[in-house]
């Protein structure tokens, strides 16, 4: 049986997933269990107040939303749950995704989102940051997050000295 879902990742558009797939990577690399829906927050409101409601009734404790453009998916999940709501800007634009990240951190007092990078980055980045919030009562996830932090801090360069040339790849 599979486990319900803890995080759920909404986008307006089927067009949007691929630049969603480093978020369900990350998930799955957590052991997080997920769902993705597009519902569109401009054509499909009602349907999205819905998803919602019942996502929260079936246990999903943080919420995704990624959207290019106006990007007010973020903004609109924020209203509707009291749950977090991490915002993934995209570049789906002539503006390079910056519209979508100010739509994204522009959010009134009291409806707050959680705005990470534009495009693929900050897809990986909601992932991580899902995982954080939900560690938080999850001492087994907590562990998984510190063991992640501590692979990829072994994997960054500490000090480059430029005189040495191009870097060599590890084995």
């Amino acid at each position: 049986m599979t486990p319900a879902p803890l995080v759920a990742v909404i986008c307006g558009s089927r067009s949007d997933l691929p630049a969603l797939g480093g978020c369900f990577d990350t998930l799955d690399r957590y052991g997080i269990a997920w769902e993705a829906s597009v519902i569109s927050a401009h054509r499909q409101p009602a349907a999205l107040a819905t998803y919602v409601r019942d996502a929260e009734a079936r246990g999903v404790r943080v919420f995704v939303g990624a959207a290019g453009m106006a990007a007010h998916l973020p903004g609109v999940l924020a209203s509707l749950t009291a749950r977090p709501v991490i915002g993934i800007p995209l570049d789906a634009g002539a503006l390079g995704g910056a519209d979508a990240l100010y739509s994204v951190v522009q959010m009134p007092p009291g409806v707050p989102v959680a705005a990470v990078a534009i495009g693929s980055a900050g897809a990986r980045n909601a992932a991580h940051l899902a995982a954080r919030i939900l560690a938080l009562g999850d001492p087994g996830l907590a562990e998984r997050v510190s063991a992640l932090r501590a692979e990829l801090a072994g994997g960054a360069e500490v000090r480059i000295d430029p005189r040495d040339g191009p870097p060599t790849a590890r084995p």
